[in-house]
This record gives structure tokens, C-alpha cells and sequence, in this order.
């Protein structure tokens, strides 16, 4: 078990009893049929900010609902690192690719405990699964060539071998346009705890794990181990509207 996996499942241990204490037993009259769900991930592959998330979903039975998702994500190798350069730039160094997962899926959601329409908190489980489609980018690197001359071009460890001569990234986007396509598929499951004051609207958390395998090994830093399976947990702060 991974580090995050651990982290995660802590928290799930603190959060659930403590709101179920919380939510007690009244449940109230809180029926929705639709619902349309935006987010922004962090995941333990990704940066800052891992990826975006839509989520719109459709009632089946009272606690049970399927969706329709689409995930955009940024998957890194656990190897990059961040280097500052003469100039005060910043790059990463090693990295020669980005890997951009365009992730659909189709789901279910169980609806553990449901909250009363101004207070308490709504649980559910849920589980997706779909298809990936990966851009394969170039990481451009900017580099001299002598003391007065510098070139950008994908990073290569046979010829970008000194940080000494590194001068920073490529332009954003550079490289883009240059792009190939890795195929594969992804599936997750998930805890999903639900807030907010009105019937309308909803604010809430998504904490899970996710694995998503190609059909290929995708070369991301060529000089450490590459993946052709990814694994992260993750959590998703989400805010949107039902009806």
C-alpha cells in the first residue's frame, strides 16, 4: 500500500463517523432526478491542480443513480523534479513528453445515508469505468547552444546532458500540434460526501482511487522506469446544481 493510499484511507476512517454522529437520522425530503456536477482534482500523479471534472447523472431508484463523466488530467512521473536555471526559470529536468488523459466514463452511485434539505450530509459510493484517450506532448526545453545562441526543442538525454546550458521551458503549449495518441482505459471507485444549505445546489468532496492502463509504455522521462499502468488516489472538490 502505497503512502496516499494510507493517507487516504485515514481520512475515510475520521470523516465517515464523524459525520455520520453528525447527520443522525432524519433525512427529510431531499429527492432530486438530475444532476449536473463541476470539480477540480488532486490526485498523487498530477500537480497542483491534477485535472477537471463534469459529472451529470440520472436517477434510477431512490438510492441508487448511474452517470456520465469526463475527466481531463495531467499524469507526471513520481520521478519529476523541478530545477531553476542561471536565468531564474524554472523546467524538468529529464522530462521529454507531458501525458494529457482524456478520461470519459459511464458510473453508479449508491446513496448511503441522505442529508435533510438544509442541514447534514449526504454519503454515497460510487464506481466508473471507460475508455482513455492520452495526448503524448513534447516537453520542449529551452537550451544553448554557445554564449550567445540558444535553441527549443524536445528534450533529449543524448545531446541536454549539463543543467549548466539549460535556459528554461519551451512556450506554452509548444509542441502541442505534435502530439500522438495513446489509447487505454480507466476505472475508479469512490466515497463521495455531499453538502450544501439549499435543494438546488450541492457542494461536496470526492476521495478515491483510480487505474488507468494503455496499450503501450508511456515514455514520459526516457532516463527512469516508465509505466504502461498508472494508480493514484485522489480527492475532487465539486460544486453544482440538481433538479
Amino acid at each position: 500500500m502505497t503512502k496516499g493510499t494510507k493517507y487516504l484511507f485515514i481520512l475515510i476512517l475520521w470523516v465517515v463517523p464523524t459525520f455520520l454522529m453528525a447527520q443522525g437520522r432524519e433525512a427529510g425530503d431531499y429527492d432530486y432526478d438530475k444532476e449536473v456536477l463541476f470539480g477540480i482534482n488532486k490526485n498523487t500523479n498530477g500537480g497542483l491542480i491534477g485535472g477537471l471534472y463534469l459529472k451529470i447523472g440520472s436517477r434510477i431508484t431512490e438510492t441508487n443513480f448511474q452517470f456520465f463523466s469526463l475527466e481531463l488530467a495531467n499524469v507526471k512521473n513520481p520521478k519529476e523534479s523541478r530545477y531553476s536555471t542561471v536565468l531564474g526559470n524554472s523546467f524538468i529536468y529529464g522530462k521529454s513528453n507531458y501525458l494529457y488523459s482524456i478520461r470519459p466514463q459511464y458510473g453508479r452511485e449508491l446513496i448511503l445515508f441522505k442529508k435533510a434539505p438544509q442541514k447534514g450530509v449526504q454519503i454515497s459510493v460510487l464506481s466508473a469505468i471507460g475508455p482513455t484517450i492520452g495526448l503524448l506532448a513534447p516537453y520542449y526545453v529551452e537550451y544553448a547552444t554557445s554564449r550567445s545562441e540558444s535553441t527549443r526543442a524536445q528534450y533529449d538525454p543524448e545531446i541536454h546532458q549539463s543543467l549548466a546550458y539549460f535556459l528554461g521551458p519551451g512556450r506554452l503549449f509548444e509542441g502541442l500540434g505534435e502530439s500522438e495518441l495513446a489509447i487505454g482505459a480507466n476505472a475508479k471507485a469512490a466515497l463521495s460526501f455531499e453538502f450544501g444549505v439549499f435543494k438546488s445546489n450541492v457542494t461536496g468532496l470526492e476521495l478515491g482511487y483510480e487505474l488507468e492502463g494503455f496499450t503501450k509504455e508511456i515514455v514520459l522521462m526516457p532516463t527512469v522506469e516508465n509505466r504502461q499502468v498508472f494508480q493514484s488516489v485522489y480527492f475532487t472538490l465539486f460544486y453544482g446544481f440538481r433538479k
